[in-house]
């Protein structure tokens, strides 16, 4: 049964049903867009001072960006699912099924993270092998996954923390969390790796203390009771609604960070087969292009819960109307990032090519970042409808775009185009896969959007009916 509302709550519920939808979802998305742009920052904070070692110890750096993947989709089954979950609770007013949903699901990530770490060092050479390691970065490979390893169960809990702080209306603490970590691990780099001159095992020692301070400051808020939702051993309950709940939503996310595990593996395999130089370009581009996904994703993740809370309150006109700003928002925003990016596509790459085969790096990696840019707005448009999906709690059309973009629709193309053009096929691949993910979004979207009408619809009906 729904429990009494706080004060907070209640600010919360009239700013949801009540306050201008643009205004709502700007101010819901800013702080993902900055923690995600923070995340990106120093993601390309380890590249940029171990490019400083050579393309070798680049390429490993690209290849265990896998490795905090595999971390993350430990805790994004439970943290997406759970987010989703939550949103309409609190939109229906259930706040104490809520807190059930919260501590199930950081319980539960910290046991997955627990086993990922415990697996990955028993197994660590032939795990970073497995992830695109070369004979001749294997050693780096190692020396960066030990310590990232050691705070798994941490990373796969803060993100459950991180989406579940966002879904109770309270995106400004997960971007201090998520920030706060992000700008550390920025500063403890160059000590790290040229100070205490650990190189490799130095970023990787950097990372894992980073992403200890983004733990703490995130529990802390619920510790202090200062957060809506509370956080409790006693409120563990894996039972089988929440557990249904969770898995049905959150599968989407666990199962697009499978494929992007999947899909970076086969790219960093076949890139590295080439050389290192093609290796560490793909990989760079990729970290490049972490920015406007990051804006793009921040933002979606600032919409899920509107749409969500206000399908739990069953107010199915601001439901299609965050959908309307959202989509052109995402479009129009990706159009505009994708000219700038792609303009400075060539010096961006030059800041990490500084050794060996630095034309090559920079060929490719600067093609991979501007055939991506063609097709960003279309990302753009797809992530919204994906977002829409996993707010309304509709599982499998959430599935679907989710494993779209580096599966289904990446992994059956990516061999005949390194096979047709090489190299540059390897950097085109992403691209040709975010349009076609488009096929997959269309139908998807004109379905959703005939539910919204025939639920308004009768909704009505039952009004006037009620009013006779």
């Amino acid at each position: 049964m729904p429990g009494k509302q706080s004060e907070q709550q209640v600010q919360r519920e009239q700013m949801m049903l009540s306050q201008p939808l643009p205004k709502v979802i700007v101010k819901m998305a800013i702080p993902s867009i900055v923690a995600f742009l923070i995340t990106s920052i120093y993601n390309l904070a380890d590249t940029y001072f171990v490019s400083s070692l050579g393309e070798s110890a680049t390429a490993a750096v690209s290849v265990n960006a896998s490795l905090d993947q595999i971390i993350m989709m430990a805790g994004s089954l439970l943290a997406v699912g759970a987010a989703s979950y939550i949103s309409r609770l609190l939109g229906a007013r259930d706040t104490q099924k809520a807190d059930r949903v919260l501590s199930t699901a950081f319980f539960l990530a910290f046991a997955f993270g627990l086993a990922v770490a415990a697996l990955g060092t028993f197994f660590m050479k032939p795990m970073v092998r497995l992830l695109g390691a070369t004979d001749t970065c294997e050693a780096y490979s190692v020396q960066y996954a030990t310590y990232v390893l050691l705070v798994a169960p941490f990373m796969a809990t803060t993100f459950v923390m991180n989406q579940c702080l966002r879904a109770e209306g309270s995106p400004l603490r997960s971007m201090l969390g998520m920030g706060f970590g992000g700008i550390l691990n920025c500063f403890l780099d160059p000590i790290f790796i040229f100070g205490l001159d650990l190189g490799v095992a130095g970023a990787s020692m950097a990372t894992a203390l980073s992403k200890m301070v983004s733990f703490a400051i995130l529990i802390y808020p619920y510790l202090a009771r200062r957060s809506v939702l509370h956080l409790s051993l006693r409120n563990f309950r894996p039972n089988r609604d929440i557990l249904a709940q969770i898995v049905s939503v959150g599968s989407s996310s666990m199962f697009r960070s499978g494929l992007a595990v999947v899909s970076a593996i086969v790219l960093n395999n076949i890139a590295g087969s080439i050389s290192d130089a093609v290796l560490a370009g793909i990989g760079v581009s990729t970290k490049i292009m972490m920015f406007p996904f990051g804006f793009i994703l921040g933002f979606g993740t600032g919409f899920q819960p509107v749409a969500g809370f206000n399908w739990g309150a069953k107010r199915y006109d601001r439901v299609k109307e965050s959908y309307r700003f959202a989509a052109w928002t995402a479009v129009i925003g990706a159009a505009v990032m994708g000219l700038l990016l792609a303009a400075f596509a060539q010096p961006l790459i030059g800041l990490f090519a500084k050794a060996g085969h630095a034309e090559e790096m920079r060929r490719i990696g600067a093609l991979c970042i501007r055939l991506q840019c063609l097709a960003l707005p279309i990302h753009g448009w797809v992530a919204v409808v994906n977002m829409f999906c996993a707010g309304l709690g509709k599982a499998k059309q959430a599935l679907l775009l989710s494993t779209a973009r580096q599966g289904t629709c990446f992994l059956p193309i990516v061999y005949p185009m390194a096979w047709l053009w090489g190299a540059g096929g390897v950097a085109g691949v992403q691209a040709a896969a975010d349009v076609l993910s488009l096929f997959l979004a269309l139908p998807v979207i004109r379905g959703l959007l005939k539910q919204l009408r025939e639920f308004a619809e009768a909704q009505a009906g039952e009004a006037a009916g009620s009013g006779q």
